[in-house]
């Protein structure tokens, strides 16, 4: 199908529905949190804790979204480790270590810097489907952060949705 992708209906929602076409309301709907693939090693599980606690919080994240996020976690453990023995081989060097030499003397590419190029290619890829992109993060608007505990008092914050009414709006309603 030609064009471009369609966006998912949570996403459509927490940006407030800006094309103001009716959603799909048919969309599956899954549920459940993914639990982190044991494969991964220590860099990609760290990430994993980070970006995962985010996406489930606003909801974009759900068991069947599992392999996606953990390929961009793999990616990402890529990516820095190449970027660490990257700046190790500089510093032990004390020169820039982005052209070596072929055993014929010619000059090439270092090979880290292929890797960490294919890593954060991929990275970027994953994250636009997860919603990890800063475009993607300007389209959204997050829930109100929700009291925890039950005081009538307690008022809902809004976190990045400016179109709410003003503070001064929710005091001067009706009881």
């Amino acid at each position: 199908m030609p064009g471009r992708k369609p966006k998912p209906t949570i996403s459509k929602e927490l940006a407030g529905n800006p094309g103001h076409r009716p959603l799909n309301q048919n969309e599956p709907k899954p549920s459940g949190i993914p639990t982190c693939p044991s494969c991964l090693d220590a860099t990609a599980k760290r990430e994993w804790t980070r970006i995962s606690k985010e996406l489930i919080a606003v909801g974009l994240l759900t068991s069947v979204d599992r392999a996606m996020l953990a390929s961009y976690c793999d990616a990402y453990s890529r990516w820095s480790e190449a970027t660490a023995e990257l700046n190790e081989l500089r510093r032990t060097k004390g020169k820039s270590v982005l052209v070596v030499g072929t055993k014929t003397g010619y000059p090439m590419q270092n090979p880290l810097i292929g890797i960490i190029n294919t890593a954060a290619d991929q990275m970027r890829k994953f994250g636009a489907e997860l919603g990890l992109s800063p475009s993607s993060r300007t389209r959204l608007s997050a829930e109100s952060v929700k009291p925890s505990v039950d005081d009538e008092f307690a008022i809902s914050i809004p976190r990045g949705n400016f179109s709410r009414p003003p503070v001064t709006e929710l005091f001067n309603r009706d009881a």
